[in-house]
Parts: C-alpha cells; structure tokens; sequence
C-alpha cells in the first residue's frame, strides 16, 4: 500500500475503523466527524470518500438512497503501513535508532517503556 491520505482522510478512516459494524453508512461518518469538532459539508466529504474509493481504502455500496462504506485497508494494515515508511525516510529502515530516540529523548512513559521492554524480550511470540 503506497498511497497516501491527507489528514481529513485520515479522520474519516478512524471514524470506520472505530464502528463496531462493517459497514458504516454515510450519515454515521458527518455524525462522527461533528462529535470529534470537525464538521464536515456534505459535498467536501462526498469528495473525500471518492479519494478514497479511488485510492482502494473504501468501497461502497448504494442501499436504496443511502451509501454504506466498507473499509477495504485494516487499521493495523494502514499503521504498519506507515509507520515502515516513517522508519525508511526518517530512520533509513533503522529500528534501533528509532527505538533509541524514543527512549533518549524521554517520549516513553515509564509504563510504555517497560511494556517495550517485555515485547522486546519475549520477541514475536507476543504479538
């Protein structure tokens, strides 16, 4: 997945990803971005949900009047996603250095760091 989304796009992602269902309808979407302050018009987002489609993160489906959306990209996928790209361009695919800044540089809570401390000791039989 090498397709970027913009910040808005992004917002609109967490909104499906975060409903219990897998479908979340087009109304479900203005009413969680007005819950999060971020009040969207109706064309503005019609448009970004296009950008969506056509970047393969959504497909929809017309139900009578109404358009239900359905996220084609796992938010783990997208994260994963991401944060390798973040790694390679940053980092220059250097996971200890990144690991290593946020440690040094105080951005782990004390919880965080011991929960690091345990994944990295048990390796990839934890997650």
């Amino acid at each position: 997945m090498a397709q970027q989304i913009s910040d808005a796009e992004l917002e609109i992602m967490k909104i499906i990803w975060g409903t219990p269902e897998t479908v979340t309808w087009f109304s479900d979407i203005m009413d969680g971005l007005a819950a999060k302050g971020k009040p969207c018009q109706k064309n503005t987002l019609i448009v970004l949900l296009s950008r969506l489609m056509n970047k393969g993160f959504l497909r929809a489906r017309k139900t009578g009047r109404r358009n239900e959306y359905t996220a084609l990209i796992s938010e783990t996928e997208y994260q994963t996603a991401q944060t390798k790209n973040f790694l390679d361009k940053i980092y220059e695919g250097n996971a200890k250095g990144l690991v290593s800044n946020l440690i040094m540089g105080d951005l782990l809570t004390g919880e965080e760091y011991e929960e690091l401390k345990k994944l990295l000791e048990n390796g990839r039989e934890t997650t």
